[in-house]
């Protein structure tokens, strides 16, 4: 899915806007349903949160496009290096100092 994303032009920025911009929805439509709909605060809540849930799903998305992104503009040369210079790295553990 993220690799047909990423070849339709879908770039991470997209999705972290569009992330920013369901926080923003969702503020705007918990107001609107507390102020305009007439119903109890519970409604006004549930609107907010279900548009609220969006944001993590479209920045997680938004990374995802970018891992993709960054092995994209490395070709298979670039990722090949790079696995082998994980592998071979000698890794430090917090708060151990080896």
């Amino acid at each position: 899915m993220i690799k047909s994303l990423h070849k339709m032009g879908i770039k991470s920025n997209h999705m972290y806007l569009a992330g920013l911009g369901s926080v923003g929805l969702a503020l705007a439509s918990w107001m609107m349903s507390k102020n305009y709909e007439g119903a109890a605060l519970d409604r006004a809540d549930r609107w907010g949160i279900f548009i609220g849930e969006w944001a993590p799903t479209f920045f997680a998305i938004g990374v995802a496009l970018r891992i993709e992104e960054t092995h994209h503009e490395l070709g298979e040369e670039g990722r090949e290096e790079l696995y082998n210079q994980s592998r071979t790295t000698e890794r430090v553990h917090a708060g151990t100092g080896m």
